[in-house]
């Protein structure tokens, strides 16, 4: 949610076809608002601190665009790719932002957790991990400065034993309390 309040979710099809999904906002009101498409794999969103950017990621595309966001309406508008993710790196999937204005973005396929000073697009941390499929990252603990990261076990219980556990890793820096619903 962002911070009005408004809900925001990604589609992609079923077999991962390109350009079949979207991303949508449900406001208050219950109404239902396609924000943008085409989409392939709709991932990582979160806004700034000053609600003036909205991040996101389509993963096959392996950016994060930032569009410029209008808290008061939900508009959202001039996308451009801000941090481009090397495909060697693992595709781009979930997404947070700390504080600092950094986005911290899991890796799939990529055995990690990245962040990105989007102003610039440098790299400034790698958290390794012993598992391939890592898929969000999001702050918690009692001071937000956890970062709970989520991974997955598609076809790799064998292989990766620690595929699909959840780990945490205590940082330097702080996250955002979520935002809730206000429908």
């Amino acid at each position: 949610c962002d911070s009005a309040g408004r809900f925001w979710a990604g589609t992609m099809a079923l077999d991962a076809s390109p350009n079949q999904g979207a991303l949508y906002m449900l406001d208050a009101d219950l109404r239902v608002q396609k924000k943008y498409a085409p989409a392939t794999i709709s991932n990582g969103l979160c806004w700034s601190s000053d609600n003036r950017y909205m991040y996101y990621i389509d993963t096959p595309t392996h950016q994060v665009l930032a569009f410029d966001f209008d808290l008061a309406t939900g508009e959202i508008k001039n996308a451009k790719p801000v941090i481009a993710i090397d495909s060697k790196m693992g595709n781009p999937d979930g997404m947070t932002i700390d504080t600092d204005g950094n986005l911290w973005i899991a890796l799939w396929g990529g055995s990690a957790v990245v962040c990105y000073v989007p102003k610039t697009a440098k790299l400034l941390h790698k958290i390794d991990l012993p598992v391939s499929q890592v898929s969000s990252c999001a702050f918690g603990g009692p001071n937000l400065d956890e970062l709970y990261i989520t991974t997955a076990n598609v076809d790799l219980a064998k292989e990766e034993p620690l595929a699909g556990r959840l780990f945490k890793i205590k940082l330097d820096v702080k996250g955002f309390p979520t935002n809730s619903f206000a429908g």
